[in-house]
């Protein structure tokens, strides 16, 4: 038996690859306005490999955001869904999990690394849910300012048919997974996703795992929401627990940790240069997280971008906005 139980203001809202660099954000925003047989070229050689994590729980690694399988005996649950190219190869590794059928595919945001095989499941049966702000954004012309980029609205059956507010519940092979709304974090509708029985803990893109990580501004991320995720998925997690970041390979509290510390240096630091006068230039020329920069700044986002960012998070709080 499955049982969905949601809280919602409109409850009907009609392979890790560290190499990838920043060619993986690039070709998100141009996910639903580029030629589809682009898409599909540059998606050949992609392989999708399943791994599994604990209990009921595999992850598939690809190209784009770290995809959870959640699969017992009633129904299979995806945790994001990566690129609309990659459908099939996404569909084969889960059959060599389980040969039950994709009920739901809960989006952890909106980005269309995480979003663009939405339509592909959603035609095919699934019910896409995510939380309101991921409706909104999917449903409607975006604009990456951080990359200059206009994302025109996705089709009507990539959009999730149930959304939620704060909290949402699947009662499904035997287990709660429950995923709660981070506001503000990466974006303004991210999630973190908690399968309770097999102790696995899912960060969509609140975690980049062993690299800086890419706060959307434009789309209502902002550091404080990265790391109060942070802090509420440690407050679940124990000593067994294994954790899916949004990008990178899987680990435990103990990295999720090290993650966490991480952007609290570069909070504390930044709002000290902040605090004697220094401007966005400033903060950035003198490298104050230079200790970090060997171990977190050489893969995904450089440190003169997430200075950035954490700078430009920081900077309204202190006219009081």
């Amino acid at each position: 038996m499955i049982s969905f139980a949601i809280r919602a203001r409109r409850p009907f809202a009609g392979r890790w690859r560290a190499a990838a660099g920043l060619m993986l954000l690039v070709a998100f925003v141009g996910v639903r306005g580029g030629g589809a047989q682009a898409q599909q070229n540059e998606m050949a050689d992609v392989e999708v490999k399943a791994v599994p994590v604990q209990g009921q729980v595999h992850v598939l690694f690809g190209r784009g955001g770290n995809i959870g399988v959640f699969a017992g005996p009633e129904a299979v649950i995806l945790i994001d869904d990566q690129f609309a190219p990659l459908t099939p190869k996404i569909e084969a590794a889960v059959k060599t999990i389980s040969d039950r059928p994709i009920r739901f595919v809960l989006n952890t945001h909106w980005h269309g690394d995480h979003t663009g095989g939405n339509e592909h499941f959603g035609k095919a049966g699934a019910v896409i849910v995510a939380q309101d702000n991921v409706y909104r954004r999917l449903s409607t012309d975006q604009f990456m300012k951080a990359f200059d980029r206009h994302v025109p609205a996705a089709p009507r059956d990539a959009l999730p048919l149930v959304t939620f507010n704060d909290e949402v519940a699947f009662h499904l092979n035997g287990e709660e997974v429950r995923a709660w709304h981070i506001p503000h974090a990466h974006t303004d509708g991210d999630v973190i996703v908690h399968f309770t029985k097999s102790d696995v803990l899912h960060m969509g893109d609140i975690m980049f795992n062993g690299f800086y990580p890419f706060i959307d501004l434009g789309s209502g991320g902002n550091l404080a929401g990265m790391i109060a995720g942070v802090e509420k998925a440690l407050a679940i997690a124990g000593p067994k627990t294994r954790i899916i970041p949004g990008h990178g390979p899987l680990t435990d509290r103990k990295g999720l940790t090290a993650y966490r510390d991480m952007l609290v240096a570069a909070r504390d630091r930044v709002r000290a240069l902040i605090a004697r006068g220094e401007s966005r230039e400033e903060v950035i020329a003198a490298r104050p997280m230079a200790d970090y920069d060997t171990t977190w700044g050489k893969r995904f986002i450089k440190p003169e971008q997430f200075l950035g960012f954490v700078y430009d998070s920081l900077k309204p709080a202190q006219g009081g906005n």
